[in-house]
């Protein structure tokens, strides 16, 4: 088949320059029958994207199946800029890395430096001792695209670095890779439709953006008690307010935030409504890391929140302010009782 390789990595220009050779145009995507097919597939990236946070795969037989999955691919962008919402940008940016990431173990060496170069990567192919090909990426690269990759193993110090570039296995380097294409679409949507294109999209938009309000509705929570912004230490108030807005948080953090509101009354539900603003939010996976920190797993009374000096370890110590600059706080619940109880410190802060 001729254009597979283009239309598993739709984001190529070698997809655009098929299209184009194919005369396929804007105006006929919207709203040519010959398209409904691309149209229906665009849709569907959109909603699995919502409800599985990953686009689905579709096998193609020929050309012409190829060619709708390629015009897709802009549909999907068309109707995530159309409904304009921040959580579902950075969701669909996910979920369309992501596919990208499993199709990327299909390829050869050269496919997947070719995609590395478009999305700015400096990669290169290098050719071992023991005569085996393997993939290097540029150093500096690595960093960005692995800063929010927080397994040890990723760290700098434990990868073979070589003449400035970093050596990796195909699924680390596809890994690594995937941040690469959800930051690009991050920085590409939503694009700015005319009114014209707003309304042709309509339907499909419409029909999204309830399916996207449905999801979400099913999480929603509001904190009770006496809890207050203003009662949370400024590392628990970043956490929180990056969750709320659909950053993802490192493993430390989410580790923290859910251990301190756990200590602090909140039940399951109120905080699994916090990460469901999450790009990467997958319902069952994050009710099960909720139940094992809380204790809720092996019947126990879950972690204890980290202390100042693990925060400060771990990267998610933001913004101290002057009660933090007291040499007598040492940890996150230690602030909360300050501000909401002055009597001080109860028994279990401080424990690592």
């Amino acid at each position: 088949m001729v254009a597979r390789f283009e239309a598993n990595f739709p984001f190529l220009s070698a997809a655009r320059e098929f299209a184009a050779s194919k005369g396929i145009e804007l105006d006929a995507l919207l709203s040519s029958e010959s398209y409904e097919d691309s149209r229906a597939r665009g849709a569907q990236r959109v909603e699995d994207a919502i409800l599985n946070n990953e686009v689905s795969y579709r096998p193609l037989r020929n050309d012409i199946e190829a060619a709708m999955e390629i015009m897709s691919y802009p549909y999907a962008r068309i109707l995530v800029s159309a409904i304009d919402d921040k959580y579902l940008t950075r969701r669909y940016a996910l979920s369309e890395a992501v596919r990208m990431n499993k199709l990327l173990g299909r390829e050869e060496y050269s496919a997947i430096i070719t995609i590395a170069q478009e999305l700015d990567v400096h990669a290169r192919t290098i050719l071992t001792k023991e005569g085996t090909t393997e993939l290097e990426m540029h150093f500096a690269d690595y960093l960005r695209l692995s800063s929010r990759i927080k397994s040890p193993d990723w760290k700098l110090v434990n990868t073979e670095i070589r003449n400035g570039y970093v050596r990796l296995n195909k699924d680390r380097f596809a890994r690594a890779l995937q941040n690469a294409l959800q930051d690009r679409i991050e920085s590409e949507l939503p694009m700015k439709l005319p009114d014209e294109m707003l309304k042709a999209v309509r339907k499909d938009s419409d029909r999204l953006k309830n399916i996207l309000d449905a999801n979400k509705s099913k999480f929603t929570a509001t904190f009770t008690g006496e809890l207050k912004p203003e009662t949370l230490p400024p590392c628990i108030r970043t956490l929180l307010a990056n969750a709320q807005n659909g950053v993802n948080l490192p493993h430390s953090g989410r580790f923290a935030l859910v251990s301190f509101l756990h200590t602090i009354g909140l039940s399951l539900d109120q905080i699994l409504a916090l990460f469901a603003q999450s790009p990467d939010f997958d319902e069952s996976k994050s009710i099960y890391q909720i139940k094992h920190i809380t204790g809720e797993l092996n019947g126990t009374d879950g972690y204890t929140p980290p202390e100042c000096s693990t925060m400060k370890t771990n990267g998610i110590c933001y913004d101290p302010d002057n009660l933090c600059a007291k040499e007598t706080l040492n940890h996150p619940l230690t602030y909360f009782r300050i501000k909401t109880n002055p009597r001080g410190p109860q028994k279990d802060e401080g424990k690592a």
